[in-house]
This record gives structure tokens, sequence and C-alpha cells, in this order.
């Protein structure tokens, strides 16, 4: 439900901003690629305005998630090893339980050695 309320909160209307302003700036535009102004015209792209606004867009949204996943590094690897101690005691608790024959474990058997 959360997620279904985001999206028509958030997305819808960032789309129809996004398709209305496309529409409205259609219009070519010279982007110049020399910050010296040399006149070199290799360095100059002609596009669509709308095309530079979603290209500057889309570089601002995968640099922020670039920069939140190099943020959350550390919560990947405190979970990568809490899962890992995680799978350990699960096998040592393995090796404790009872063989399907129905021998009961007796009370030294069944302690846990903490390293």
């Amino acid at each position: 439900m959360r997620r279904k309320l985001i999206f028509g909160l958030v997305v819808v209307p960032l789309g129809v901003a996004l398709t209305a302003l496309s529409v409205a700036n259609r219009a070519p535009v010279l982007l110049v690629l020399d910050p010296f102004g040399g006149g070199n015209t290799s360095l100059v792209i002609e596009a669509p305005l709308f095309l530079y606004l979603l290209g500057a867009f889309g570089l601002g949204l995968a640099v922020g998630g670039f920069a939140t996943w190099l943020g959350q590094a550390k919560w990947r690897r405190s979970a990568k090893h809490g899962a890992r101690e995680a799978d350990e005691w699960r096998r040592r608790a393995s090796r404790l339980e009872p063989e399907p024959g129905g021998g009961q474990l007796t009370p030294h058997r069944a302690r846990l050695t903490v390293d």
C-alpha cells in the first residue's frame, strides 16, 4: 500500500512534469564543450534542450545512487558478517541434533563452546 501511495504522489506527477518539460523544450540548442571558446566546431553538440535536461537528471540520479551505495557499504559488510556467523551457529546446532534412531543428547554433549 505504501509503495502505491509513493508511486501515485511522487512518480506520476514527476512523469507528467517531465513530459510537459520535454514538449515545451523541443527547440535545438547548441552545447559548446570548448571552455576556451576557440571556435572548434567538433566540440559542439546540437540537440533539443529537454535531452540535456533529462541527461542531467539521469546523471544526477546515477551519481546519487552510487554515492548512496558507497555510503551503505559498512551496513552490507555487517550484514554479510552476521549471515556468516548465523550459518556457523546453524551448522553447530545441526551437529547437536539427535540421530533419527531416537538417541537423546546428554547435557555434556549439548554444550556449545564460544570462540
